[in-house]
């Protein structure tokens, strides 16, 4: 039976049989303060392209990122924490079903590849659970007239890009609302007319109508990907235009504080309107840095690699999360977390965990958010792969993905289709740089095991039909 058929069939009173498997969730099923009507609203910022060790509060030292590392002050900081993948449209599937990227639907990136109207998102959950549910961004899991799109999988509103490649465009003529097209008034180059600053803006609006009920805020803010496009009136382009940098690192060290300032602005608003107290909020990037820009940026930091990689610069990422009064200020969490596992949380601080499908792959980090580290569950492995996508025959390259599982305190990577595991200890060799596979094959062949009876072969990947000499609706 089909996860969104079980759902439909077995209605609020049987769901809740769907107990979560072994590994997949807690076992509480009322929100994390034990009332109902206290349930939290819940905002979720996910930028784009931003690198581990872009912000203060991650060791950078060029960009200006105040606001959040005032919020790590003021919350959690994750050191381990993972993308669903090393790249968008895939991440965010992983984000939206709770299924790793060997079971997840959406495992191309080419940003038009659906969704199944069976999936169960994230917002589909909360909404079940009598959330207000919008999104603000780019959304990259299916495109216009697909049953991908986002009014399709939960959200009561979504504005802004559905096509990832649609997305690269900050002076597009028009972004989406709910499937209708929404003109861009202005000129290019203006502030009216940059996309980042009207899906900003929908973004406290849509707080504002809710701000008397539960809401979920899903903002998957474009900015830092490129194409490098930033006003020229930008306020934070003002810091950096003069800098002795190539211009990309410079766009995006803007990026990242004009993004800085808006998550500073949001949170001030939930002060405004009194519910700073009853909302959580989480800041993440959607996978790695898109270039490490050494002896600039230096956007990796000891991290290998970067963006479309498997190793630690293209998936882990920084995650910080702020609640006051319930999250203890100034805490530091090394626990190994993914987007797979943002769906059971979002449900259980919901009270919502009845709605979550039996089989999703991700663990419920509300113990580590509250500070019951000794209730928190873990993953014996989190599970990575990414598989090139052939334009010309409009499906994945053959012969395999590249993949990655982390198991503990090791690493395995494969770093493209056909070769073996390279093996990393990450608690001494974060850089991944000693090749341990021939010292520890015993770790490597349990990893290989557990990838067999943990993954499945993907569907076909089709990206949609477009008009004639366009890439997106």
């Amino acid at each position: 039976m089909k996860r969104r058929d079980f759902l439909k069939m077995f209605g609020i009173g049987a769901a809740s049989l769907a107990i979560q498997r072994q590994g997949c969730g807690s076992e509480s099923r009322q929100p994390a303060n034990g009332k109902a009507e206290d349930r939290p609203n819940i905002v979720f910022i996910i930028v784009d392209d931003m690198g581990w060790a872009d912000l203060g509060c991650y060791g950078g030292k060029q960009i200006k990122t105040p606001n959040i590392d005032r919020m790590a002050e003021q919350g959690v900081r994750f050191t381990d924490a993972y993308s669903g993948c090393t790249v968008c449209a895939p991440a965010r599937s992983v984000l939206m079903t709770g299924l790793h990227m060997g079971h997840t639907s959406v495992r191309g990136n080419t940003g038009g590849i659906s969704l199944l109207d069976e999936d169960v998102t994230a917002a589909e959950v909360l909404k079940r659970a009598g959330y207000a549910t919008g999104g603000f961004g780019k959304w990259g899991l299916g495109d216009v007239g697909t049953p991908g799109v986002p009014e399709k999988q939960g959200f009561d509103e979504f504005f802004g890009y559905y096509h990832q490649v649609h997305a690269h465009d900050y002076w597009t003529e028009y972004l989406w609302r709910n499937s209708e097209k929404v003109p861009m008034t202005g000129e290019p180059g203006s502030m009216e007319r940059y996309t980042h600053n009207r899906i900003f803006d929908q973004t406290l609006a849509f707080i504002r109508r809710n701000k008397d009920r539960p809401f979920f805020c899903y903002a998957p803010w474009t900015p830092p990907h490129g194409k490098y496009q930033i006003p020229q009136a930008e306020p934070a382009w003002e810091m950096y235009k003069d800098k002795d940098w190539p211009n990309n690192p410079k766009v995006v060290a803007a990026m990242d504080t004009m993004l800085d300032r808006h998550v500073g602005e949001l949170l001030a608003l939930l002060k405004e309107l009194r519910i700073d107290e009853r909302t959580i909020v989480f800041f993440c990037s959607d996978n790695g840095a898109a270039a490490r820009y050494d002896g600039v940026l230096d956007s990796s930091g000891p991290l290998k690699a970067f963006k479309r990689s498997m190793y630690e610069g293209g998936i882990r990422v920084p995650m910080i999360v702020r609640w006051p009064g319930r999250i203890e200020p100034g805490t530091e969490s090394a626990l190994p977390c993914y987007f797979a596992d943002m769906m059971p949380t979002f449900a259980e601080l919901a009270g919502a965990l009845k709605y979550v499908p039996a089989d999703i792959d991700g663990l419920s980090i509300v113990p580590t958010l509250l500070g019951r580290d000794d209730k928190q569950k873990k993953h014996e492995c989190l599970y990575w792969e990414w598989g090139r996508y052939n334009w010309a025959r409009r499906k994945n390259e053959p012969g395999g993905p590249a993949q990655a599982v982390r198991m503990g305190k090791f690493k395995a990577v494969r770093p493209k289709a056909g070769v073996p595991f390279e093996l990393y200890d990450l608690s001494r060799d974060i850089s991944e740089t000693n090749n341990i596979a021939s010292e520890r094959r015993d770790i490597v062949k349990k990893i290989e095991n557990w990838v067999k009876a943990n993954r499945l072969d993907p569907r076909e990947q089709v990206e949609p039909k477009k008009p004639a000499g366009k890439r997106f609706m």
